[in-house]
């Protein structure tokens, strides 16, 4: 699928919670998107980005011919996301495009449809500190990470989450309260590569953490790599044409 090419990147957000509360506005002035298009340019990549508000999503056929990996953020407004954009997502992802998919996006329309389950998980929006483990250090997403790094503040979010079980699991939480998370999960659909990574509450600086850009960093390049052949469907030739070329 790349080559040697530069990963071209869209980042969606929904673009809501920060043109309404002002507490993410103090904090993703020019909205989560934008935060994370300035933090992953050092990386090298060929960045857009498009929101709910932009008509078809900011998603047309073009743009996402033109995406190698989309990363999705969205929260609040789920449910408008057009039914036809979601099947138009989930067809690019069947056929290669990566996608990765961010805190609150586990309850989007595209990654329910791709897991075929609830997505449900348990939640706490608290000041409260969140340590990463990572329990896959050789994995590609884990690169130059320590063995766990911490962030002060974060939104709990605790099992049972109700995904299949991870192809890999890369990374788990512990909150100070107790609970624990699959928060760094990797899946294969179609030929496409799918990396739910979990912290990133709007009301939090969680973007702009070092650690967190590279484990995005990382995934753009994980899920955009090389794919293996092509699989072809449909009518096979027949018999005796195989067997003439004996």
């Amino acid at each position: 699928m790349m080559g040697n090419r530069t990963p071209r990147v869209t980042i969606w957000n929904e673009y809501r919670h920060e043109r309404a509360k002002p507490e993410v506005a103090k904090v993703y002035p020019e909205g989560i998107h934008q935060a994370l298009r300035s933090g992953l340019t050092p990386y090298g990549f060929d960045i857009r980005t498009a929101t709910l508000d932009e008509p078809e999503h900011g998603l047309t056929e073009n743009v996402l011919n033109d995406t190698d990996v989309l990363l999705w953020w969205g929260h609040g407004a789920h449910d408008e996301v057009d039914d036809r954009i979601v099947d138009r997502v989930r067809e690019r992802v069947l056929q290669g495009m990566g996608l990765i998919v961010l805190h609150s996006a586990h309850y989007s329309k595209i990654f329910k449809k791709l897991m075929g389950t609830s997505c449900a998980l348990k939640w706490r929006e608290a000041d409260e500190k969140e340590r990463l483990w990572i329990v896959k250090p050789a994995h590609p997403i884990a690169a130059g990470l320590p063995e766990y790094f911490e962030l002060e503040q974060e939104e709990m979010y605790g099992e049972f989450f109700d995904i299949p079980d991870p192809e890999e699991l890369v990374m788990v939480s512990w909150f100070e309260g107790g609970e624990v998370f699959r928060s760094g999960c990797t899946y294969t659909r179609g030929q496409g590569k799918i990396f739910y990574f979990r912290p990133g509450h709007e009301t939090y600086p969680t973007y702009y953490r070092e650690p967190v850009v590279r484990i995005i960093a990382n995934a753009i390049h994980w899920s955009a790599a090389e794919r293996g052949a092509a699989p072809q469907f449909g009518n096979a030739k027949p018999l005796e044409a195989i067997r003439g070329q004996g």
